[in-house]
């Protein structure tokens, strides 16, 4: 056995490049993708799969000495996947469930055909971080690479230790999308655009500077997943960003807060029972950060 194994330290993300892993059970896709992404400077090794259940087994260290080792060391045991979703037996969507449940889960790219897109609507619920769309282009596949690298630079600097990795590899990422349908097309909209959400029954409104966007999730489900995002209820129809509040001010109904300023401000309501709470997130924020 390699003495890096055996110092898990020696196995955590360097410069050296990622580690992913490419699933697709189609053998030309396959081969596609792994070539386009060992195109990329930022790849230093690319592991493959047929199926979701050969992605499981290499995820579980069954094969690799170095996955192993990174889940050791409290890391995602690769870096990102990137899974077709329409394949036979566990598609892309149940191996995207599964790795949600992991301790560390990697990034997730979701590569998709023109008659899957349909589902990338409901993908954001598997906390995916990209899509790119079937036929594969190669720009687009370097702009996914980007993300992840721009993902595995925040919560993985090359001198960190292997405790500090444990606790930020949780830590939410602003690169996060959410894809939403724009006219038959899916427009993938960055989290950090995201002003404030709407509640709409069983469905959320986004809304950004450019505009809003519906997306099937409830509010209270967004609540939870991006509350160590600096986003914050303060109405049973509102979560805001609560860097981009501007104002907390008296009305006659109570308090409201403003979101940005100048002729883009806007003003949304806030309910009694998250009055104190706000009050206190905005005087004395969580040591703890976003």
């Amino acid at each position: 056995m390699p003495d890096t194994v055996s110092t898990p330290e020696r196995m955590l993300p360097d410069n050296a490049g990622l580690l992913v892993l490419a699933v697709d059970d189609e053998a030309p896709g396959l081969s596609e993708i792994k070539f386009l992404l060992e195109s990329s400077p930022h790849i230093r090794r690319v592991l493959t799969a047929f199926d979701a259940a050969e992605a499981l087994r290499i995820l579980r260290g069954d094969y690799e000495q170095e996955v192993m080792a990174r889940t050791k060391a409290g890391l995602p045991p690769v870096d990102a996947v990137f899974a077709d979703i329409n394949m036979p037996g566990l598609s892309g969507m149940d191996l995207a469930r599964v790795l949600s449940a992991f301790r560390y889960p990697p990034a997730l790219v979701f590569v998709t055909g023109v008659e899957e897109r349909d589902a990338l609507v409901t993908a954001f619920d598997v906390g995916a971080l990209d899509f790119i769309n079937k036929p594969i282009n190669e720009e687009r596949v370097l702009k996914a690479i980007s993300r992840v690298a721009d993902r595995v630079g925040r919560t993985a600097a090359p001198q960190t230790s292997s405790a500090s990795l444990s606790q930020n590899a949780a830590e939410p990422s602003d690169d996060e999308v959410i894809p939403v349908e724009l006219g038959g097309t899916i427009k993938l909209v960055p989290r950090a655009s995201v002003r404030y959400v709407e509640a709409q029954g069983d469905y959320a409104r986004l809304h950004t500077q450019d505009g809003s966007h519906l997306v099937r999730i409830p509010l209270a489900q967004l609540e939870e997943r991006w509350a160590n995002a600096g986003f914050v209820r303060i109405h049973r129809s509102y979560l805001v960003a609560l860097p981009l509040v501007s104002e907390l001010r008296m009305t006659a109904n109570g308090y409201a807060v403003v979101i940005g300023t100048g002729e883009g401000a806007k003003e949304l309501p806030v309910s009694r029972r998250h009055t104190k709470e706000l009050k206190e997130r905005i005087v004395r924020p969580p040591k703890s950060g976003w």
